[in-house]
């Protein structure tokens, strides 16, 4: 037992759980835990926006897959980072919240002390996947190691846990944290495996769908992908599983060539969002399904033909095992159909102008383990399918929640877990905007992350769908920028400016070598990109 304080409590409870960088923005009710990150000599990245911390901790997590860690005030604070904490939710991704509460004696009272919301507790609950309240500092390393335990068990996902403003100081008797086990994930049932092996058996032309819930299962999922002839595909949070140099990894743009003729449609951790949530228009006649999750609630919202509960990584050993007992008989030519999609694909996606001429030379530019992280942006939209992706965790979005202003942070907080790899993010003129201010934060703390604002005036589709669906009405679509060139060197931030794709290479090779915060301002057009969607909504073949 030691004498220390709760928020001393908390940070030795980090510390045991390996945590050495925090996210942060101080402020009066969580002074007593800055305080002791300063004394535990933890690395506290300040931000200049709630926001930004929830989304540097999310980067932090996604580009690892390790737990971030930040820290904001309570009420004001929390619904500022509550954006980020969402993204974390919806992409599964291990994010803690450290929050305050007002003082013990005002608890629960609806006083209007400062910060003070209607149950904060209840308001976090609704967001990320588990909250609690420390009330007294003994109880702070179980609760930080309960924590742990729920971010990284199952289906993995944020938490929060706030303390009220006195206990971040009050004294106390302290054991050590104990790092809790994670709880058993479902072991596959047999029966099940050997149903969705039968299934295999039968097929002749199965494609293979993997989401985030996949990532650490990527050899036994190439492994299954080779042995029966399977193209594999991931919307946004799974690409890389299965790189896009190997011709069995294929984008969306590709896949869906071969849709039409696909009989077995295989998704492993993923909620499998292109074929039956109207992404892609249409079922083929006689499709069978089979999806292994770790999720049992994610079998009731698509329920397939065989659903195998299970760790992506377990129950796909089981698969191939029962598969090669089963045995397979590959289909003549279906390798060679697969290359023709992907050719033909890669040939109608260049298209997409100029989207694709920047995104082609930022993939020449690129190592094959940088990480890119994307906006909802024109040319954002254009790399879900446009960019190819080698590794994963390499290619960070939003995932569905689709969060305007959420790359450049991101990006922020990948660097920080990354220094040593090459980081970009796409963005857009109207997302970048939402987290300028950060440009302080990358130059205070020397985060190289280079950053392209594709300016184009305007939330780009937003006046598309306008102009396309409303009679050409368009409204509180149209921007007025900076100089963003301006803006960044004012900051203290490398910029350049480039008017067409022909300059983009030099600019970007200059940037990505001067380690050090940079921006590249590429002036578009207003009006001037062609959609990207074509290949994100299809029509019908």
């Amino acid at each position: 037992m030691t004498s220390m304080t709760g928020g001393e409590a908390i940070v030795s409870s980090l510390v045991a759980h390996g945590v050495d960088t925090v996210f942060g923005l101080p402020g009066a009710q969580i002074y007593g835990l800055f305080d002791a990150f300063h004394q535990a000599q933890l690395k506290v990245i300040g931000a200049r926006h709630e926001q930004a911390c929830g989304y540097m901790a999310y980067g932090y997590a996604r580009s690892t897959g390790k737990p971030g860690v930040f820290s904001v005030v309570p009420g004001p604070g929390v619904l500022n980072a509550g954006a980020a904490m969402l993204t974390a939710f919806g992409g599964n991704e291990p994010v803690l919240c450290l929050t305050g509460q007002v003082p013990t004696q005002f608890l629960d009272k609806g006083r209007g002390h400062l910060h003070e919301m209607p149950n904060q507790l209840a308001t976090m609950r609704s967001f990320v996947k588990w909250a609690e309240r420390i009330e007294y500092p003994d109880i702070a390393p179980s609760m930080v190691s309960r924590a742990f335990q729920e971010m990284l068990s199952g289906r993995r996902g944020p938490v929060a846990l706030e303390m009220p403003w006195d206990v971040f100081t009050q004294r106390a008797e302290v054991g050590a944290a104990k790092v809790f086990d994670r709880f058993p994930s479902p072991q596959p049932d047999s029966d099940r495996i050997k149903d969705a092996a039968t299934l295999i058996a039968v097929c002749k032309t199965p494609m293979i769908f993997v989401g985030s819930g996949a990532i650490h299962a990527r050899a036994e999922i190439l492994e299954l992908a080779e042995m029966i002839d399977a193209p594999v595909v991931a919307f946004r949070s799974g690409r890389g599983i299965v790189s896009n140099a190997h011709e069995l990894g294929l984008t969306m743009a590709a896949a869906y060539r071969l849709w039409p003729t696909t009989d077995l449609m295989i998704g492993i951790g993923t909620r499998l969002e292109l074929p039956t949530m109207s992404r892609w228009p249409y079922r083929p006649d006689g499709l069978k399904s089979v999806r292994i999750d770790i999720d049992p609630a994610e079998l009731r919202r698509y329920t397939p033909d065989v659903g195998v509960i299970s760790d992506a990584q377990s129950g796909t050993r089981e698969l191939v095992a029962a598969v090669r007992k089963a045995g397979y008989r590959r289909a003549a030519g279906r390798r060679a159909a697969i290359r023709e999609a992907t050719a033909a694909a890669q040939a109608e996606i260049q298209k997409v102008q100029p989207q694709m001429a920047y995104l082609n030379i930022l993939r020449e530019v690129l190592p094959d383990n940088a990480i890119v992280t994307d906006e909802l942006s024109q040319v954002g939209f254009a790399s879900w399918y446009g960019f190819p992706i080698y590794q994963p965790r390499t290619f960070i979005t939003s995932g569905y929640q689709g969060t305007l202003g959420s790359g450049f942070p991101t990006a922020l907080g990948a660097k920080v877990a990354n220094p040593d790899r090459p980081v970009v993010a796409i963005t857009g003129d109207g997302g970048f905007m939402f987290g300028v201010q950060e440009l302080s934060t990358a130059v205070q703390f020397n985060i190289g992350v280079v950053t392209l604002v594709f300016n184009n005036n305007a939330y780009g589709n937003v006046r598309r769908d306008q102009r396309t669906r409303f009679d050409g009405r368009v409204v509180a679509a149209d921007l007025v920028n900076p100089d963003f060139v301006k803006l960044a060197e004012s900051f203290g931030v490398a910029a350049s400016r480039v008017t067409s794709p022909d300059h983009f290479k030099p600019a970007l090779e200059q940037a990505l070598g001067a380690g050090r915060p940079s921006l590249i301002a590429i002036e578009v057009p207003r009006d001037s990109e062609a959609t990207p969607w074509t290949f994100i909504h299809p029509a019908r073949n």
